[in-house]
Order: structure tokens, then sequence, then C-alpha cells
């Protein structure tokens, strides 16, 4: 039987979404400028630009004290932590309801860790909840939901093509009572931030295994002896401070065996259960990133005159943001049908729909913030406006949480699937 389809939020989660969006409107956006300035300021002179600015903390008790914190807790999964930490003691959202209010996070850069909402946290906070022991969540889930510290997650790797995970050259091999972890990782997002004191990692623990049953999660304490932090990276030269992206080196690092979440062997079944949700996270920010652009791209193109008449009536202008409302409008309804069908049938009901959000919303998101660059000159693709940030944003999560070819293979072999009695004719 057909399942009727509704995307309309609950009355909850329509009232968290506009206090979202004032939120960001009121108090984030109008000193976010002087955030990024700051961080420009301190690196110019030499000093470290990776400690966030005095006010983000002030910020984050403002919007904890109105309920606006760890609004990603996924609905069956809270607990006693809705209560605990932030959200007035109600159930958590379900992917559909809070798509919207992901989308008035993406508006600003910093929103998401205002609000305790923002990657790779929310994926680490929500695998330590659904497969972390009560060791495991008393260490450090409890800390992270409080924000008292962040979190990174370590599984990109520079020496093999990461884009299969198979290849995973670093190990977690078990040695009697402890996990012993050898490798070195990269693109580990989080790792920039000073409060960033775990890490999730994967790695290779047993070859023999079938080959989705090779692989562990382990949290790492990112103090312990042999972690380090080589070097942090910048995506299209931009350093994403205070969270970051680091390359991480792990050398005999020796943990307790209990550090590995759900057991040896899981790590594949915790990614599935982890990266269906945080991809529709990701989307529908860009989706709010997207507005973001097209308003300034709207406002930059009627208030700008070149030869006589504002840019909105040069060269197809009209044209091209009309096609970018558009595509943004598309964007939205695809990302909430994928979150439906999460919610409806479960992961394994919605994976060619998360994997064709996954390949559309970046693209889009690209092509939008490309326009708003456009139409800015040259001031498009400096400090002075949040584009340049805006797109390598962007562009980079056409590779994060797999790349596009990935995603795209994945959509080929459902949509495929039921021609495959009809394909034994020879190179079919």
């Amino acid at each position: 039987m057909v399942k009727s389809m509704d995307f309309t939020p609950s009355a909850r989660a329509a009232d968290l979404t506009n206090r979202v969006r004032e939120f960001v409107d009121t108090e984030i956006e109008p000193v976010e400028p002087e955030f990024v300035a700051d961080i420009a300021a301190r690196r110019a002179r030499g000093e470290d630009p990776w400690t966030p600015h005095p006010a983000i903390e002030t910020l984050k008790a403002k919007a904890r004290a109105q309920g606006l914190w760890n609004l990603f807790l996924p609905a069956g999964h809270e607990g006693p932590y809705a209560a605990k930490y932030g959200t007035d003691g109600a159930a958590g959202l379900s992917n559909l309801d809070y798509a919207p209010v992901a989308e008035q996070m993406g508006r600003s850069f910093i929103a998401p860790l205002i609000f305790n909402s923002n990657a790779p946290d929310t994926g680490n906070m929500e695998v330590i909840l659904k497969y972390g022991s009560q060791a495991q969540k008393d260490r450090w889930l409890d800390p992270l939901l409080d924000g008292r510290i962040r979190s990174a997650f370590l599984m990109t790797e520079p020496g093999v093509a990461s884009s299969d995970a198979t290849n995973m050259a670093a190990t977690a091999r078990i040695e009697g009572d402890e996990v012993v972890l050898n490798g070195r990782k990269w693109w580990s997002s989080g790792a920039g931030h000073p409060d960033c004191k775990v890490g999730i990692y994967m790695a290779l623990t047993d070859e023999s295994a079938d080959r989705h049953h090779q692989h562990s999660m382990v949290l790492v304490p990112m103090d312990a002896p042999g972690v380090k932090v080589e070097r942090l990276l910048t995506t299209l030269g931009q350093y994403d401070e205070p969270l970051g992206h680091g390359e991480v080196s792990l050398t005999d690092v020796r943990l307790p065996v209990e550090s590995i979440i759900g057991g040896p062997g899981m790590a594949f079944a915790i990614a599935q259960g982890r990266l269906g949700p945080g991809r529709v996270h990701h989307c529908m920010r860009l989706i709010g990133l997207s507005e973001k652009a097209l308003e300034l791209a709207c406002e930059r193109a009627t208030s700008r005159v070149a030869f006589g008449k504002p840019l909105v009536n040069l060269g197809g202008n009209r044209e091209r943001l009309a096609k970018a409302r558009i595509a943004i409008n598309q964007a939205r309804l695809h990302v909430l049908h994928a979150a439906w069908k999460l919610d409806t049938f479960g992961t394994a009901g919605a994976l060619s729909e998360v994997s064709e959000i996954k390949a559309a919303v970046p693209q889009m998101a690209c092509d939008v913030i490309d326009l708003a660059i456009q139409l800015h000159g040259g001031g498009g693709t400096g400090p002075d406006f949040p584009l340049a940030a805006a797109y390598a944003g962007a562009r980079s999560l056409r590779l994060a949480d797999g790349p596009d070819e990935v995603h795209l293979v994945v959509v080929a072999r459902h949509l495929l699937k039921p021609y495959a009695a009809g394909s034994s004719a020879p190179n079919a």
C-alpha cells in the first residue's frame, strides 16, 4: 500500500523553526561579521585564530535559556537527555520536523555551533546515543550535550581513495584487553577547536572478516599518548575556524577495548545509521545557505548600477535569479521527501533518496552561490562578503560524506534493480 506523503511540520517544529530564525536574525547575524573580522585580525597578527570569540559562549547561553539547544536529538533515541540538556523535556524531533529547523541554522556559519547542533558533533553524539555503552555516554555524551567539549570524526585517509571505505589502511587491532591504533587521517572535521577532546576513529580491525565486518569505530581521547594533530587544513583557502579540519596521526595509541563503539566489526552498521540523518542535516543547512546567498544576490542586483542600469536588468540576470529561486524550492522538497522516507521506512528504505539529495543539493548550492559571487564582482571572492566561504563549504560537501559519484552509483543501482532480470545479454 502506498503511504500518503505529508511534509507539514508539526506545531512544535513550526514554532522551533520560527524561534531559531528569529534568534539567527536578531542575535547572530548582526555580530557574525565581528567574529569573522576578529579571526582574520588575529591571524594577520600571528595570534591564535582558533579560540572562539568570547561572545559565542554568551550566545550559546542565550540559545540554551530559550530552549534552542540540542534540537537535533532524534525522536525515539533522546531518552533522559532531552530533559537534562535543554530541549524542555520534550521528545526529539523526527527528520522531517528537524529539516526546517536545520535550514534556518544554515543561514549562518556559526549558528549550528550556537545551538549545539553543528557537525560533526551532532553525528558523533547520535552514534554514542544510539550505539554507545553507558560508560561511553557518561564520559563523552554528557559533556558533548552540555556543550563543554567538542569532538572530531576521523575517517578519511591521505594515502588511499577514501570514497571506498574498505580501502582503509589505518588499523585498530585488539591485543588482549586493549585496542591499539595506528594510522593517519585527514579532513578530520572538528579537530581545530581548542575544546575538541574526543574523536571517533574508524579503522581496520580484522581483514579476515567479511568486508562489512572488518572495521571498528573507536572513541579516542584527543590527548591520548600517540595522538597528534599534525596540521590544520584549508578548504579552498578557508580554515573554517573555530572548528576546522585536521590531519591527525595515531601512533601505537593504546586504549581499553571498551573504547570500541558497539563492539569490534560494527563500524559499517553504525555508519549507515549515522550518515542518513546527517546527510539530511547537511542538505537542509545548505538550503538555508543558498537562501541567504540568493537574498544577497537580489540585494546586489537591484541596488548596483552598471552601464546606466541596475544589474538585475542586464545580461539575463532576472532569468538567472528566477532559476535560482526554482532550484532552491525544488531542492527543499527533495530533501523533505528524503526525510519523510527516513522517518517512514528507516535508513534501508531511503537509501536512494538520501543519495539523491546528497548529490543534488550541494551542486544546487554551488550554482546559486556562484551566481551571487558573479553579481558581486571581485567583492564576491573576497572577505567583505560571506560568499567565498559559503562556496568553499558547499563545494567541499560534494566530497564529504561520500563524493557525488558514489551517491550516483547508489541511485543508479536502485533505479536499475527492477530491470536486472533483463540484463543477461553479453556486455549488458
